[in-house]
């Protein structure tokens, strides 16, 4: 009888066992997939830029993105232009005072 017991909890810790091992692999995986893998995609990307087409692509997209700014009226808020004109007058200022 006892022999019995021992076997049926055996029996159950094993069950026990596969079931929070099965749960635990299914929740990594739902963590990677959800949090680390769009992070991963894009390190990839970027890692990518060793490859010529790669690189001669996003030059392309950059030249076709500023194409689209320069053709229209208004590129920047005034906010924000009036931010670049302090940052370009500072530049200049200590390349000034660096000659």
């Amino acid at each position: 009888m006892k022999n019995l017991k021992k076997e049926n909890n055996l029996k159950f810790f094993f069950i026990k066992l596969i079931s929070i091992t099965l749960s635990i692999i299914i929740i990594i995986s739902f963590i990677y997939n959800t949090v680390f893998a769009d992070k991963l995609d894009s390190v990839n990307q970027i890692l990518q830029f060793s490859k010529k087409e790669n690189r001669e692509g996003a030059i392309s997209k950059v030249r076709s993105e500023l194409n689209k700014a320069i053709s229209k009226d208004q590129i920047l808020h005034k906010e924000d232009a009036i931010l670049l004109q302090k940052l370009l007058y500072k530049i200049k200022k200590e390349i000034e005072q660096a000659q």
